[in-house]
C-alpha cells in the first residue's frame, strides 16, 4: 500500500507540470468547448495506455537497439507539436461555443480524440517514462508481472484522466473569459501556439539518456 501512494504522488507531480498535453487541452477547452477538450483527454489516456502496454512488453528497449526509431518517433511528434501550435497562430477570434448543437459538437470530438491521441503517442519521453517508473513498484514475488503493469497502468491512466478533465474545464472557463475580451484573445492564441512551438522544438532536441 505505502509503494502505491508512493507511485500516486508521482503521478500527480508529474501531471502538475505544465507540458504539451496540458497546452493542447487548455487551448482546446479555450477555442472548441468541454465536449472537444473532454474528447482530447480520452485520446491522451488511450495514448498513455498505449505507453504502458508498451512498456510492459519491453519495446522501449528497441529505442536503445535501434536508436533510430527514438529519432523518427520524436521527429514526427515534433513536427505534429509544430502544427498543433501554427494552427493556434493562424486561428480566428474565439467562436461561441454555448449555442453549438450536440451535432457540431460530436463532429469536434473525433479529431479531437485523434489529437489527443497523437501529440502523446509521438512522444517518446512518454514510453520511457513509463518503462522508467512502473518496474520501480512491480515486485517479481508479488504475483503475474504483466498483472502488476496493469494494476498500475490503471492507476496511471485514471489519475491522468483526473487531471486531464480538470485542465479542460480550466480552459473552458478561459475561454468564457476571453470571449469578453478579442486582445486577451490574441494574447491568448499567441501565448498557447508559442508555447506548443516551443515544446516542439525542444523535442526535437532530445535526446536518449
Amino acid at each position: 500500500m505505502a509503494e502505491l501512494w508512493l507511485f500516486l504522488m508521482a503521478l500527480v507531480v508529474v501531471y502538475l507540470l505544465p507540458g504539451p498535453d496540458m497546452i493542447l487541452l487548455l487551448q482546446t477547452g479555450a477555442r472548441q468547448g468541454k465536449g472537444a477538450a473532454l474528447a482530447t483527454a480520452v485520446g491522451l489516456g488511450i495514448a498513455r495506455g498505449c505507453h504502458v502496454a508498451l512498456a510492459a512488453l519491453g519495446l522501449s528497449a528497441l529505442f536503445k537497439t535501434a536508436p533510430w526509431t527514438f529519432d523518427v518517433v520524436r521527429l514526427a511528434g515534433a513536427a505534429y507539436l509544430l502544427w498543433i501550435g501554427f494552427q493556434c497562430l493562424r486561428t480566428s477570434l474565439l467562436p461561441s461555443f454555448e449555442g453549438a448543437g450536440v451535432e457540431a459538437g460530436r463532429r469536434q470530438w473525433h479529431p479531437a480524440i485523434r489529437r489527443g491521441l497523437l501529440t502523446n503517442l509521438l512522444n517518446p519521453k512518454a514510453l520511457l517514462f513509463c518503462s522508467v517508473l512502473l518496474p520501480q513498484f512491480i515486485d517479481p514475488q508479488g504475483g503475474p508481472v504483466l498483472g502488476q503493469f496493469a494494476t498500475l497502468g490503471v492507476v496511471l491512466v485514471s489519475v491522468g484522466l483526473l487531471f486531464d478533465s480538470a485542465y479542460a474545464l480550466v480552459g473552458v472557463a478561459l475561454g468564457r473569459w476571453l470571449q469578453r475580451s478579442p486582445s486577451a484573445q490574441r494574447l491568448q492564441q499567441w501565448l498557447f501556439g508559442s508555447l506548443l512551438i516551443g515544446f516542439a522544438v525542444r523535442l526535437s532536441f532530445v535526446q536518449q539518456s
